[in-house]
């Protein structure tokens, strides 16, 4: 079981929603803060967290009474991305699952939370020439939350992951916040499993077809196939997805990433223990937060709020 720090700083509690399997939980638990709640509508996730945290979270927020959540100093939160995803259907808030922060927004108004940090794809910022953003920004400042927001890159916080997130920052109160800088990135050899079982191996067809196509200027390297078919190669692995990255993304063009890697790519610990299939398994670290990025961040909060 992955263990909180012992330190304790003036943020102490916090609440996951969202909660997946816990990469804010991670993070927080590091920097010496303690979780009092958490929900996740997927109960894989949730059988993977309370494995490796020990607590279980709670299902559906929408179920869930504001007064029944705990009084807690931070909430997280990585609302459901897909609406505002170019992958999905891009529907944003006409999507139901875009209506999800206002889940978000009836806790925080309820309990009132000194910090939110919230995170979602890059497509937010974007979606409807800005509307959605600015929407989300103007609704967080009528309850009373001072808001700012960047888009950061999991590339420049110590993974070999391309995964740019908007991050956005509410508080109650004017914070002298910096955000943080880069970290030195690891090196995709040192990610990858040295002795992969075969079942990840993709068919000699497919690996005949990926040398005809494509080659590589070095290894190791994913290599990465888009819609059209088209295929490229880099040091570090385009974006996990969910559901996809199973197919698209390929290690030399030879096999597919293991589930181990993919937790590594979005930096979660070894002591992370993966108890669900493997399929599901890629289901939660494509849709995990990069541990170090949120991380970096929320110690850049901490700080500011000295």
């Amino acid at each position: 079981m992955i263990k909180p720090s012992r330190k304790r700083p003036k943020l102490k509690t916090y609440i996951d929603l969202f909660c997946g399997i816990g990469g804010f939980h991670v993070a927080a638990s590091r920097l010496g803060m303690k979780c009092v709640f958490a929900s996740d509508i997927d109960e894989h996730a949730r059988q993977a967290y309370q494995h490796n945290y020990g607590l279980l979270p709670h299902g559906d927020i929408t179920q869930v009474k504001a007064s029944d959540v705990p009084d807690h100093d931070v909430l997280f939160a990585g609302f459901p991305c897909q609406p505002f995803s170019i992958i999905g259907a891009g529907k944003g808030f006409d999507d139901p699952r875009g209506t999800l922060f206002f889940e978000i927004l009836r806790i925080a108004k309820a309990k009132k939370p000194q910090v939110l940090v919230l995170e979602n794809v890059r497509q937010l910022a974007t979606r409807d020439n800005g509307d959605t953003i600015n929407s989300i920004q103007a609704a967080l400042e009528s309850i009373g939350y001072t808001v700012e927001w960047k888009i950061l890159n999991a590339l420049d916080f110590g993974l070999p992951q391309k995964r740019d997130r908007v991050i956005i920052i509410a508080s109650r109160k004017k914070l002298n916040f910096q955000w943080p800088t880069s970290l030195p990135r690891a090196k995709l050899k040192d990610v990858l499993e040295k002795k992969p079982g075969s079942k990840h191996f993709v068919s000699a067809a497919i690996r005949q077809r990926c040398a005809r196509e494509h080659v590589a200027p070095y290894k190791p390297m994913i290599w990465h196939t888009n819609k059209s078919g088209n295929i490229s190669s880099h040091p570090h692995s385009c974006a996990l997805r969910a559901n996809a990255s199973y197919n698209y993304l390929l290690v030399d063009g030879k096999r597919r990433l293991t589930p181990r890697e993919m937790l590594r790519l979005q930096g979660f610990p070894e002591e992370f223990e993966i108890v669900c299939s493997d399929c599901q398994t890629r289901k939660q670290a494509g849709n995990a937060v990069p541990v170090p990025m949120v991380e970096a961040v929320i110690t850049e909060v901490q700080h500011a709020n000295k």
